[in-house]
């Protein structure tokens, strides 16, 4: 009985040691094995993009030269050679025109500058004169307004001796002055009438160039059958360009007018100070003259 009771009772102890040893042993079959060792992936260079096509590469200069022949198409030379021939010849007449008018302003400004430094220095000469033959004699063999004033005075006085008086050859010699004065201020105006006339016509001619120019484009589209801005904008753009010119044209021509008018002005005064010095110097002549015969007769 007793060895029934060891092995009933006996058995016990090793039941629960493996009662208690069994979860350990799961637990470490349990456990996860260590990861193995990740490899570092090699860095790679990176792939070369692929090369564009011919085609592709060539498709933004072939936009860049369409563009930059769309802005020659705009350019005032090239507006010039597209544009009807009726506005191309109001374009090149108001090119003309305005050649002309820098050419006489050019012109006029040397002419006046001359005649009013040369007017002057010989207003100077003669300022300590005291009669006809000294002032000629001080001007020597210069020929210009004086010089004709001082003829005139000398030849009235001269053809009008003994038969008339004093005051018929200062009349008579005052005449010749005028005429000398009225043939002198065409002379210096000579080119100035051009000028006005650029100045009022130009404007005009340039919007008769530009009226046509603006019919054509409005042909042009009802042609076309739209009203595309690309389509309509070329022909009102030329046509706009003949007022340009007309402007261009006009503007300088009526400030230069307006300039040579007071130059013209200053000089003028300039030329009736020397018709007055030459009709005192043929005053004091003839007073001379008289003196001297009536000296003579008292004797």
């Amino acid at each position: 009985m007793n060895l029934s009771v060891f092995r009933t009772y006996g058995a016990i102890p090793v039941v629960l040691m493996l009662s208690l040893v069994q979860p350990v042993l799961a637990q470490q079959n349990a456990a996860p094995a260590p990861p193995p060792a990740v490899s570092q992936p090699v860095a790679q260079p990176p792939a070369a993009a692929p090369a564009p096509s011919v085609p592709e590469a060539a498709a933004p200069a072939r936009s860049l030269k369409t563009e930059m022949a769309s802005l020659r198409e705009l350019s005032p030379w090239s507006m010039f050679l597209n544009a009807d021939i009726l506005v191309k010849a109001v374009m090149i007449g108001l090119a003309f025109a305005s050649l002309v008018t820098w050419t006489i302003f050019i012109a006029k400004m040397i002419e006046l500058a001359v005649a009013q430094r040369k007017l002057k220095t010989s207003l100077n000469k003669i300022a300590d004169s005291r009669s006809l033959a000294e002032a000629q004699f001080a001007l020597g063999a210069k020929h210009g307004v004086l010089s004709s004033f001082l003829a005139a005075a000398m030849r009235e006085a001269r053809l009008s001796a003994g038969i008339s008086s004093d005051s018929g050859i200062k009349e008579r010699a005052a005449s010749s002055f005028a005429e000398i004065m009225r043939a002198e201020a065409r002379r210096i105006r000579l080119g100035m009438g051009l000028l006005a006339t650029i100045g009022a016509t130009s404007p005009f001619v340039g919007l008769f160039g530009t009226v046509w120019g603006i019919m054509n484009s409005f042909i042009g589209i009802s042609k076309a059958q739209t009203t595309n801005l690309a389509v309509v904008a070329p022909g009102i753009a030329e046509a706009l360009l003949a007022t340009a010119i007309g402007l261009v044209a006009a503007i300088p021509a009526v400030i230069i007018y307006n300039h040579f008018a007071r130059v013209t002005k200053t000089y003028l005064e300039l030329v009736s100070r020397a018709s007055g010095a030459a009709g005192r110097l043929l005053s004091r002549d003839l007073d001379r003259t008289h003196g001297g015969a009536h000296s003579r007769a008292a004797e």
